[in-house]
């Protein structure tokens, strides 16, 4: 059976990894899902992540999970915006900081994926893809 937003797969995966305490988490791999990965490195939302094949042309994500020092995940909520049957689109004057500026919108750009926060710096808007606090 083929899987129609494996996108939302990979969000699932890390918020139940979370829930479970585990430190790590492998997911198929795609490279909308390492620049979205990239973007929570980059937020310290996740300590890091490693591509490796796993069989010819084969290629898996392994996502190393970050918490506090109390052992709390560092991602509170993970959730899909923007679905294959839903999409929802945010122009620059809509874009607002989520939950206070503690938490972020990834956003699919013009200019790439990125967090609301740069996307708001560079005046674009764009795809909804997920939401993080």
């Amino acid at each position: 059976m083929s899987m129609s937003d494996t996108l939302a797969d990979m969000l699932t995966r890390i918020r139940n990894a979370q829930r479970s305490r585990l430190m790590y988490v492998n997911a198929p791999s795609s490279r909308r899902k390492e620049a979205i990965l990239d973007v929570l490195v980059k937020e310290g939302f996740i300590h890091s992540f490693l591509v490796h094949e796993v069989r010819n042309g084969v290629k898996e994500i392994n996502i190393k999970l970050k918490y506090s020092l109390k052992g709390e995940s560092n991602i509170k909520e993970i959730n899909r915006v923007s679905t294959p049957g839903k999409r929802v689109y945010l122009s620059i004057k809509k874009l607002r900081p989520y939950y206070n500026n503690m938490g972020i919108y990834i956003i699919s750009t013009s200019k790439g994926i990125m967090s609301d926060r740069e996307a708001r710096k560079l005046g674009v808007g764009g795809e909804v893809i997920c939401k993080v606090f």
